[in-house]
């Protein structure tokens, strides 16, 4: 089972106060750059995996969706979720993505928001995502970047020129992860990008864009505290087809 972490009331208190969880979708900085990964989902069913409140499912619903179905481990994310949505076409369910049983062909694109860093079994689910979807559909997600989740301890230093600097800590030594954030001894497991996007390909995806996000100057000028991000790449974003 996934370490259910949104539902520690000191986490789930610090996640509630980011700005990605008060602005949603306006509030995190990647979404222009998801959003133009997305196919067109006009009339289409979609699975949100480890949907957290809501955000995209409710957008996706408006945006010309047929049925959203949200999934997520935490039983706060769910209730919050379910609070803030009053569209009939929009399903939540609590579910363990680890244990993810999907039925076969019932979907038209699987889509994720940091979420799959947070489980063990990454190959499991990404063949139940796989069967579920139908022929030529996608699966577009975004996780921590590796080299995120693998720095030195207490992740940064400071180089002779002021400048911030994450030497990572045994890259290609992949599995569980802690680290204290918003909480104390979060769970996370780390991957290289060689083996989340073979574990794709053995699945029978088609890679169709992969992105190591980072800020635009436009947005690194609006809010700066998203130089750091320039550093090095906090998010994988990636596209696939079956």
């Amino acid at each position: 089972m996934a370490q259910n972490i949104y539902d520690n009331p000191e986490f789930f208190a610090g996640y509630s106060q980011l700005r990605r969880s008060v602005y949603g979708l306006d509030g995190a900085p990647e979404w222009p750059a998801i959003r133009a990964l997305l196919p067109d989902f006009s009339g289409g069913r979609i699975v949100d995996l480890g949907c957290g409140f809501g955000w995209f499912a409710r957008w996706a619903k408006a945006h010309g969706a047929a049925r959203v179905l949200g999934l997520d481990i935490s039983k706060n994310m769910i209730a919050r979720a379910r609070a803030d949505t009053s569209d009939p076409g929009i399903e939540y369910a609590i579910a363990d993505l680890d244990h993810l049983d999907l039925p076969e062909a019932s979907f038209d694109l699987a889509y994720s928001s940091l979420a799959f860093h947070y489980l063990q079994d990454f190959d499991r689910l990404v063949r139940s995502v796989h069967r579920s979807l139908t022929p030529g559909s996608h699966l577009v997600f975004t996780v921590e970047h590796p080299i995120y989740m693998a720095p030195t301890h207490p992740g940064w230093s400071v180089d002779s020129d002021g400048r911030k600097t994450w030497p990572v800590n045994r890259y290609a030594v992949e599995g569980a992860r802690r680290t204290d954030w918003l909480a104390k001894d979060v769970l996370k497991h780390h991957r290289t990008i060689g083996t989340t996007l073979n574990t794709l390909i053995g699945a029978g995806f088609a890679i169709r864009h992969v992105q190591e996000w980072s800020p635009t100057d436009d947005q690194v000028a609006g809010n700066p505290d998203l130089a750091d991000e320039l550093e090095r790449p906090m998010m994988l974003l990636v596209a696939a087809q079956r």
